[in-house]
């Protein structure tokens, strides 16, 4: 037996590819629909309007389609509040609560549409009635008593729209360029990071040790000084390898200046790591004289947050590593607050970790030598992403000279 419900869409929902979707959606589900009204916007920055009726065989299919439908930004012409179940105990959910996407979202409660703060992926919402507010909460996170979002009803997200103006971010949006990145492109980046800057926003970087091996840890360390970059997100790796750079002139006991291994330089790392130990703490290690130079140092320097998260493979790890998951997410969380763009260079599990944490409102570049890697980013999620498959070697220098660095060099 046929059953079918009225959907409404708004806003630039032919030219961001919004509506082709709906449609393939429905079909792939084994649904139909007939368009009631369709209202055109008749220009660029008005909305365009859509009420369909879509149909299916039973409510279970339907259902389906529906859910589909709200991650496009769908909603039911006829919208009820959402429905709240209070968590029994600590990270106790109520079952079929709402999942997140990084989308803007807001739930109507009591005839108003509240937005939901501190929007991420794959987490739940509580209501405060008596404040009425909304906010995103890790599943971790949940306390006794809150009030939980159960189910989709009454809840709207907005999907991405297209930019209206041509940037790097609508030309490149969605796709891998598995091209030597040119010096136009990374221009354009630099443009948009100086614009961001002018305006007062922060750019966070999340790195991993390739930007040392690579030689591209001067052009990082040159960011940082100058301000371009405000926090970095990394691992026990990149801070031990830029220490030890710092230290002995290796990476990974390679000789940066030649491209050569060093007598005993496996062990480089570990005796660099030991005095950071030593010192008590990178910060220490700056201020005592230990480390000169390096991404550390002029973070140390300029007061620039970084957040190092541990892994099991970490050596030593430094003092600064943060080695519980659960503290590093609430600080990697901690210090996105802000931030307008993100670049990831040369590290995949960190940047699917950062990204997992990201609005998708926040301009996003990864890069990686591995294209599956940037990839990789996208289909977990961060659908805003743009991807530039190079080494950090190429990259980073190329950046920091259109940012006014003449002296960076291209090591890629």
């Amino acid at each position: 037996m046929q059953t079918a419900r009225e959907i409404e869409l708004e806003g630039h929902i032919i030219d961001s590819g919004i509506m082709t979707q709906v449609f393939d959606r429905i079909m792939d589900r084994g649904g139909s629909f007939e368009i009631l009204v369709f209202d055109v916007g008749k220009h660029k920055t008005d909305p365009t309007y859509a009420r369909l009726l879509v149909s299916a065989e039973n409510e279970l299919r339907l259902g389906e389609i529906l859910s589909d439908l709200h991650r496009l930004g769908a909603r039911q012409a006829s919208v009820e509040d959402v429905r709240l179940v209070p968590a029994e105990e600590d990270r106790v959910i109520p079952r079929g609560f709402y999942t997140t996407t990084n989308y803007p979202t807001s739930v109507k409660w009591r005839g108003e549409w509240l937005p939901v703060e501190d929007i991420e992926m794959d987490c739940l919402v509580t209501v405060d009635p008596n404040a009425r507010v909304a906010r995103c909460v890790p599943l971790s996170k949940l306390k006794r008593g809150e009030l939980v979002v159960v189910g989709e009803e009454g809840v709207l997200v907005r999907p991405p729209e297209r930019p209206r103006e041509t940037t790097t971010f609508e030309f490149m949006h969605g796709t891998v360029s598995s091209e030597r990145p040119s010096e136009t492109l990374i221009r354009q980046i630099a443009h948009e990071m100086v614009e961001l800057k002018r305006a007062g926003g922060r750019i966070g970087l999340v790195g991993g040790p390739a930007i040392v091996h690579t030689g591209a840890a001067p052009a990082l360390a040159w960011l940082v000084r100058e301000g371009f970059v405000d926090v970095i997100f990394a691992g026990n790796a990149l801070a031990t390898h830029d220490i030890e750079n710092s230290l002995y002139g290796t990476s990974l006991g390679m000789d940066l200046s030649t491209g050569k291994p060093t007598a005993h330089g496996h062990r480089n790392h570990l005796y660099a790591i030991a005095e950071v130990l030593r010192a008590g703490s990178i910060q220490k290690a700056v201020e005592s004289g230990v480390v000169t130079s390096g991404v550390m140092y002029e973070c140390v320097r300029r007061g620039a947050p970084f957040v190092l998260a541990g892994s099991l493979r970490d050596d030593g790890p430094l003092p600064d590593v943060i080695t519980d998951m659960v503290v590093a997410q609430d600080a990697i969380r901690e210090h996105l607050r802000g931030c307008s763009m993100v670049l990831m260079v040369g590290t995949l599990l960190h940047s699917i970790a950062v990204g997992n944490c990201l609005p998708a409102d926040v301009k996003t570049i990864c890069v990686d030598i591995n294209p599956a890697s940037v990839t990789k980013l996208m289909d977990r999620g961060t659908m805003q992403a743009i991807g530039i498959v190079s080494d950090a070697g190429t990259f980073l220098p190329l950046l920091a000279r259109c940012l006014g660095h003449e002296e960076a060099p291209v090591t890629g």
